[in-house]
C-alpha cells in the first residue's frame, strides 16, 4: 500500500495571550481554512486534571501544492517584521495527513475563566448547569478576540468593576463583540457594537446568537463619528468601551471620544502599553476626564476614565 499522502503543512508556535491574537492576524494572511488559537495545558497530578499554563499555541495550516514554498517564505518574512516589534518564539513547521481540523481543534480548546464574573466558553462546549460564573460563548474560529489576549481580559475586568445593571454601553472597535455581549450578559439593557472591519461586524453577529443577546445589541460597520452623528442607536452612553490601541486612542480623544459619555459615564480604553499609558492620559485629561482605575496584566494597561 502506497504511504498516505501528507495534505498539508503545519505552521506552529506557543506564546503567551499577549502575542497569540497578533501570530493569528499573520497566519490568517497565508491560511485559507482558518487559524487555530488553543490554550496549553499540563496535568496537575494533585488536582488530577488538566491545568492551564498561560500558554496558548497557535496554528495554521498550509495546502502543500504548488505554492507551498512561495507562502511559506512569505510566511516566514511577515514574522520577520513582526519579530522586529515583538519577540516572538521560532516558527515550528510539520506535515501532517489530512483529517477533520474542527474535530481535532475542539479537542483542545479551552474555557478561560477571567477575573471572579467570567467564563468565555468556545462555542460547542456545554456548560455546567451549576457553574455559578456568567457564561460568554465566543466562537474562536473567527479569531478577532477570543479572551486569550490581556487588553481584553483587561476589559472584563473593568466591565466587571464598572457596570451597573440595566445601564447602555457603547463597544467602539468590537472586534469578536466579546465585551459587548459581556455586558448584555451582565444585565447591560443595550449595547452599540461598532468595527470599521466588516469581517468583525460578522463576527460579532456571528457570536451575538451563540449568546442569544440579538436582540438588544446593534451591531454595524462604523466608528466614532458616525456615532457623534446620531446614525446609530445610541450617541452617549454611561459606560464606553474602547479596545483598540494607544495611537487610535488619542486621535479618537481628538475626535471627540469623550462626548460619548453621559454626564458621570466611565469609559474603559484598553489596548495600551504600558510606555503608552501617559499619552492616552494626557488625551483623556485634555478632554476633561480624570483617571479613576487603572489595570495592568503583563506590559498591557487598561484605563477608566471619567
Amino acid at each position: 500500500m502506497a504511504e498516505a499522502m501528507h495534505a498539508w503543512l503545519e505552521v506552529s508556535l506557543t506564546c503567551s495571550g499577549e502575542l497569540a491574537e497578533a501570530a493569528a492576524e499573520v497566519f490568517s494572511r497565508f491560511a485559507p481554512d482558518g487559524v487555530v488559537i488553543e490554550a496549553v495545558t499540563r496535568y496537575d497530578p494533585e488536582q488530577h486534571e488538566q491545568a492551564l499554563t498561560g500558554d496558548v499555541r497557535v496554528a495554521a495550516y498550509l495546502p502543500q501544492d504548488e505554492a507551498l514554498e512561495r507562502t511559506r517564505l512569505q510566511l516566514e518574512e511577515a514574522f520577520w517584521h513582526l519579530q522586529q516589534i515583538e519577540s516572538f518564539p521560532e516558527l515550528q513547521f510539520k506535515s501532517v495527513e489530512d483529517q477533520d481540523w474542527m474535530a481535532v481543534w475542539k479537542q483542545h480548546y479551552e474555557p478561560l475563566k477571567i477575573g471572579k464574573k467570567w467564563l468565555v466558553l468556545p462555542a460547542w462546549i456545554n456548560s455546567d448547569p451549576s457553574e455559578s460564573r456568567t457564561i460568554v460563548r465566543i466562537d474562536p474560529a473567527m479569531a478577532f478576540g477570543t479572551g486569550t489576549h490581556p487588553t481584553t481580559q483587561l476589559c472584563l475586568l473593568a466591565i466587571e468593576d464598572n457596570l451597573a445593571p440595566h445601564q447602555v454601553v457603547i463597544d467602539l472597535g468590537c472586534g469578536s463583540g466579546i465585551l459587548a455581549i459581556a455586558a448584555l450578559k451582565a444585565d447591560a439593557s443595550f449595547a452599540l457594537a461598532l468595527d470599521t472591519d466588516p469581517l468583525a461586524v460578522q463576527a460579532t453577529q456571528r457570536n451575538a446568537q451563540l449568546n442569544d443577546v440579538q436582540s438588544n445589541l446593534q451591531v454595524a460597520q462604523g466608528s466614532l463619528p458616525d456615532i457623534l452623528a446620531g446614525d446609530f442607536a445610541l450617541k452617549q452612553a454611561p459606560l464606553v468601551l474602547a479596545n483598540i490601541l494607544a495611537p487610535v486612542l488619542v486621535s479618537l480623544f481628538q475626535q471627540g471620544l469623550a462626548q460619548l459619555l453621559q454626564p458621570g459615564g466611565r469609559l474603559v480604553l484598553s489596548g495600551i502599553l504600558e510606555s503608552q499609558a501617559d499619552e492616552v492620559l494626557s488625551a483623556g485629561r485634555e478632554a476633561g476626564l480624570e483617571l479613576i482605575q487603572r489595570y495592568q496584566a503583563e506590559d498591557w494597561i487598561a484605563l477608566v476614565m471619567g
